[in-house]
């Protein structure tokens, strides 16, 4: 065990800058998840405290040789009112914008870390509600001039544009998007989401390829590939549509490219649908940071008059 802590230590003499930033701006994202509700409960505030516990290691550090007394301050009663958290935030952000710290990522980055918080704050009490869904939506759509082409954002706006199609979100609909929001948390870094849990909803809610909301869509000397059928043209028509607008058309999803449009037919016009083995690569290959827009067809075609 010993010989185990000793290596993570060394690891981090090379790592400590970038986790210092990332578990700050997760720090921010989990205090917003928590307060969507208006209901701070004592599984939240057990994640909380279990954050500052993971980072004991750093308390002496700067920033943590703030934050961290800070909360174990606030919580010393067991509570976490509205003051305390505008205190904890007040003082996350004066550190996020000091010149040093704010220059280390840039703005993606920043929010997709805040944003991964969120989603854990969120499910630290093990359940979604309407109010955290719809805190989550608003927070989306102050980000997407911002964060639109990048993983997971658009994943994540494309699941919640579907199941809010109708106006209400079930109960199954809540935990598919339980199972979905939880591939962006370490259940290891978590005092409440256990894995075994989430493991049996993700097996029961298969969300691997999605397409992205009304994606903006150019083609000159953009690649496209194509996966799946379509009612409408052929794979040839399609390439010629594409070239005749200044687009190049490759079969193969490698990371040059730039989008991937999917057959609609036979498929419901569901932005959660599983299409495949080139849906799944793209997919992989934006998690390793790739610019790939999955576009289901009817956007194509929409773009094209």
């Amino acid at each position: 065990m010993g010989k185990q802590y000793s290596e993570v230590n060394e690891y981090r003499m090379y790592t400590t800058k970038a986790e210092l930033h990332k578990a700050v701006n997760s720090l921010m994202g989990l205090i917003r998840g928590i307060q969507y509700d208006g209901i701070i409960t004592n599984e939240e505030l057990a994640e909380v405290f279990h954050w500052c516990n993971l980072h004991r290691h750093l308390e002496n550090k700067s920033p943590f040789n703030e934050i961290i007394p800070m909360i174990d301050s606030v919580l010393d009663d067991g509570q976490l009112d509205e003051e305390e958290i505008q205190d904890i935030q007040w003082l996350c952000n004066r550190i996020l914008h000091q010149d040093e710290f704010d220059e280390f990522y840039d703005l993606v980055t920043v929010s997709i870390q805040e944003l991964e918080g969120i989603l854990h704050g969120m499910l630290a009490d093990r359940k979604l509600d309407d109010t955290e869904i719809d805190q989550l939506e608003e927070w989306m759509e102050n980000h997407s001039f911002l964060l639109k082409g990048t993983y997971p954002f658009d994943e994540i706006d494309s699941l919640l544009t579907a199941v809010k199609h109708d106006g209400v979100v079930t109960k199954e609909e809540k935990s598919m998007l339980t199972a979905f929001f939880a591939n962006f948390i370490d259940t290891k870094l978590s005092h409440n989401i256990h894995e075994p849990e989430i493991r049996s909803l993700q097996e029961k809610f298969s969300i691997n390829g999605i397409c992205a909301v009304c994606p903006e869509i150019t083609f000159e000397n953009k690649i496209f590939s194509f996966t799946g059928t379509s009612a409408r043209a052929t794979r040839n028509e399609i390439a010629e549509v594409i070239n005749n607008k200044g687009g190049i058309f490759n079969n193969n999803v490698n990371k040059k490219t730039n989008y991937l449009i999917v057959g609609a037919d036979g498929n419901p016009c569901w932005a959660y649908s599983c299409y495949g083995r080139k849906v799944e690569k793209a997919v992989q290959l934006r998690k390793a940071g790739s610019p790939i827009v999955i576009v289901h067809e009817n956007d194509f075609w929409d773009e094209t008059y």
